[in-house]
């Protein structure tokens, strides 16, 4: 259940694109964690050429297991995309655990040789080793949600047809490649200073104990489900408030089989949004998937429920002020609503936000109700934002990253869904194929 719509995309500029976004502040949230885990090593790889080597290897191991996310969104809504998100909150918590560990273990077992420990194997090598690196990364990932802009948005969607997912999947790679160079210069860069800091070996000790302190505070975040709030945070100092981020999703077992897109992912481009295949090609029959009902204010106060919309067709976008992709769109989200009349028309665009709040589930913004509601006020955006106080429709609907709309057919139905930046072609298209009930064949 998803939207396709032709496109090309080449892989150089997917390249290019995961290697920009390490500069990005949606990348922010997994810099603390990636410095702490060097840390754990950093005195031996100031004396040690080759374990320098090996703290590059195991970079390349921990941003590795990081990227999962990436494929986690392209595997969408089939089985194991089902299986992964299912068990979204399960993997975030073991993750935590493993994060916990590695910090307790920097922290305080960090300067104890083996055989004081009288270990019949080495914890030292394995705490620093490819292995655990990858494993702590891919645990992260499902802590840890990317924003989405226009060319993974492509890539993402060629992941979703099942005439394009292999291309799709080689594509992601790709990114991923770029995604990981910046960590490996990085790590390259780090060695240069531990090298210039030899003769001051006594901070090098302080820096892994404050770099396990960290892990440990990671760990905690992520088993108590507070994660999205630090990287929100982090987002908005990365961003001043304006750029992109991702913030973690806490989803909730029951809450991934109520909203259960069938979807494979749209097909979009920056630069064409014509037909292609179906993207419930993987599935032999569609599903109907009612869509979650929902009762909000706006930042006008007004309340809004689905029962309102009986009969139009509705565009939900998710969304979040710090994200740069999201804010990429939002122009031509505001000439869709004024065009189809305000919602007053068959078109109804509806934004969502999950402000800051002390009880809120999900607080994906770092910012509070009044002040997305001012923030919208002096961008000149009028269409209507919905305030997620709760977080629950966050998480109902599963959002893994920003941002991510679905369109609502008007029988009431989820007719698809996209993850990630549109242009004003991609929404034409989807409101479209939501409208005739025909996706696009390619």
């Amino acid at each position: 259940m998803g939207f396709d719509l032709q496109t090309s995309v080449s892989a150089l500029t997917v390249f290019f694109q995961g290697l920009l976004s390490f500069f990005s502040p949606c990348v922010l949230p997994l810099v603390p964690l990636y410095l702490s885990y060097l840390a754990g090593g950093a005195p031996e790889a100031a004396l040690d050429k080759a374990a320098r080597r090996r703290t590059l290897l195991n970079t390349f191991f921990f941003v590795l297991g990081i990227s999962f996310a990436f494929f986690l969104l392209g595997m969408g809504f089939t089985a194991l995309g089902q299986f992964f998100s299912r068990y979204r909150t399960a993997f975030t918590v073991a993750g935590g655990i493993v994060v916990l560990l590695m910090g307790v273990w920097q922290l305080f077992f960090g300067g104890i040789s083996t055989k004081e420990l009288r270990l019949p194997f080495r914890l030292d090598k394995w705490a620093m080793g490819p292995i655990p690196a990858l494993v702590m990364g891919f645990t992260f990932s499902f802590a840890w949600t990317p924003c989405v802009g226009p060319t993974l948005t492509s890539v993402l969607l060629l992941a979703g047809s099942s005439d394009s997912r292999v291309l799709g999947f080689v594509l992601i790679g790709v990114y991923t490649l770029g995604f990981v160079l910046p960590f490996l210069l990085v790590g390259l860069f780090t060695g240069q200073m531990l090298r210039f800091f030899r003769s001051h070996m006594n901070w090098l000790k302080y820096t892994a104990k404050a770099g396990g302190a960290l892990l440990i505070l990671l760990g905690v975040l992520m088993i108590s489900g507070k994660m999205s709030s630090f990287t929100g945070y982090l987002a908005g100092l990365g961003s001043g408030g304006t750029s992109s981020t991702s913030s973690s999703v806490v989803q909730q077992e029951e809450s991934s089989s109520q909203a259960e897109p069938d979807t494979s992912e749209p097909a979009s481009s920056p630069d064409s949004a014509s037909s292609s295949s179906a993207a419930s090609d993987s599935q032999p029959e569609e599903q109907t998937v009612p869509a979650i009902d929902f009762s909000l204010q706006d930042q006008f106060g007004n309340t809004h429920t689905l029962a309102d919309y009986e009969g139009k067709t509705i565009l939900l976008n998710f969304w979040a002020t710090w994200c740069g992709p999201c804010q990429q769109e939002m122009p031509d989200l505001q000439a869709l609503y004024e065009e189809w009349g305000e919602n007053e028309g068959d078109l109804v665009v509806l934004g969502v936000a999950a402000p800051k709040a002390e009880d809120s589930l999900y607080p994906a913004d770092n910012k509070s109700a009044e002040e997305i509601a001012a923030w919208l006020d002096e961008q000149g955006y009028t269409y209507p934002v919905l305030m997620d106080t709760t977080g629950e429709l966050f998480l109902s609907y599963g959002v893994y990253s920003f941002p991510t709309t679905f369109m609502i057919d008007t029988d009431g139905n989820v007719f698809g869904y996209l993850s990630g930046s549109m242009t004003r072609e991609i929404m034409d298209s989807i409101v479209e194929q939501t409208m005739t009930g025909e996706r696009v064949a390619g």
